[in-house]
């Protein structure tokens, strides 16, 4: 996969740009395909079918946008920060996803696909969450449309996302604490799938990232792009220009896709996507995947992953839940292999002082997975000073309170980014 020529690469990225990748098998490039149980493949067809049906059908987008703009609150604000960007001599803006209703980009992608459900006839939503976000969101937005819904969620991550297991609970989600595996959310996906496996018919299996067997991968991305559309249209209105760099946090990839697949065609614009260094560079310190992962299969698709010698899995580290995933979407994977998508990482003391250093130069507390975004938009700022940089603000940081208390503020302020 890594003999690719040039021309090569520019084609995969123009059949990005014009959307004719994934492939009718699910493909991005080598990366990507439909890997599940015989059981779930007429299910999974009748989803491709109808997921491309209905994205295609003015009057399901017109609803989709309706309930975008009077319930979830978008568009959502592009804000500038002046204080933080003085002091990183660069011209800052953030995408604001930490205001859209329920506080984080998982909205725009379950409300999505809970509508889809409905209209596909499913009786109830299977969902899994590891920062708890997404469980919120598809809580939420199954409420909204009438459906009953079970999230599946790792132990470790219920213990440091509490105030979210209760908003899921008080939104009339079944919450389904996952004790087997590494009890995160790769152990989440591994029960929610077991549960869809027992019921494929009844049952929709609403993925919360740009992970998972074809159609998942392209049907997050097309829910979520409209991040990216709204970014680029509003920096155009502010600043008559594009910005030199758009930067987001990558776990599973969701809010990184939909920033940055609207901008693929935008040849000046670096798209750099953030991963989670952790504590470290050794396997299990970390969830960098695209960084220091190989190709393989998990969760029903091939594409970046960490595991051992022996082939086995790797348990990851982070200190953002959200970001704690040993895989990473397809598309990122193939963004890596051409070229087009430059991934860093930052360590958790970094993303610890980005918490620190947004709250109080500018009154926005970021969620744990965004500030890794932020810390890489501080390294970019110190390599390439006076650029303007577009940062993917995908949530807020109200449920890592939790996670924060435990330091000190300030405890971080020494740590270069």
């Amino acid at each position: 996969m890594t003999d690719l020529s040039a021309d090569d690469k520019a084609e995969l990225l123009r059949q990005l740009i014009a959307r004719e990748l994934p492939d009718e098998l699910g493909r991005f490039g080598p990366f990507g395909g439909r890997y599940a149980p015989e059981t779930l493949m007429p299910a999974l067809q009748r989803l491709t079918a109808g997921a491309q049906q209905l994205l295609a059908d003015p009057d399901f987008q017109a609803e989709l946008a309706a309930e975008l703009g009077s319930w979830v609150g978008r568009p959502t604000a592009l804000t500038p920060v002046p204080t933080l960007s003085a002091r990183w001599n660069a011209e800052v803006w953030l995408k604001r996803e930490d205001l859209a209703h329920t506080g984080a980009h998982k909205i725009n992608n379950a409300l999505g696909q809970a509508l889809l459900a409905k209209h596909l006839g499913a009786k109830r939503i299977i969902a899994e969450t590891g920062a708890g976000q997404h469980g919120v969101a598809a809580a939420a937005a199954c409420a909204r449309i009438g459906l009953p819904c079970v999230v599946y969620m790792g132990e470790i991550d219920m213990e440091r996302q509490a105030p979210n297991v209760d908003r899921m609970r008080r939104l009339g989600t079944q919450v389904v604490a996952v004790t087997s595996g590494d009890r995160t959310l790769r152990a989440a996906i591994d029960e929610a799938f077991r549960d869809w496996v027992a019921d494929p018919r009844d049952s929709y299996y609403l993925l919360g990232s740009a992970v998972g067997p074809h159609p998942y991968p392209y049907l997050v991305r097309e829910l979520q792009s409209v991040i990216g559309r709204e970014a680029r249209h509003q920096i155009l209105a502010a600043c008559g220009e594009l910005p030199d760099a758009a930067i987001a946090c990558v776990g599973g990839g969701s809010n990184a896709i939909g920033l940055f697949h609207p901008l693929l065609g935008d040849s000046g614009i670096r798209l750099i996507g953030v991963e989670a260094g952790g504590r470290g560079e050794a396997l299990g310190d970390n969830s960098a995947t695209l960084a220091t992962g190989r190709p393989g299969v998990l969760h029903g698709a091939y594409s970046m992953l960490l595991f051992d010698a022996d082939g086995q899995i790797q348990e990851t580290h982070s200190v953002s839940a959200g970001l704690d995933y040993p895989g990473v979407g397809p598309e990122h994977a193939l963004l890596k292999l051409i070229g087009r998508v430059d991934y860093w990482s930052a360590t958790d003391e970094q993303a610890l002082a980005a918490v620190d250093e947004l709250s109080a130069a500018e009154g926005i507390l970021p969620a744990l997975e965004s500030a890794h975004a932020l810390a890489g938009a501080k390294r970019f700022a110190r390599e390439y000073p006076g650029s303007r940089i577009l940062i993917g603000l995908s949530g807020r940081g109200d449920k890592d309170m939790p996670t924060l208390s435990q330091h000190e503020v300030g405890a971080y302020a020494h740590v270069a980014s």
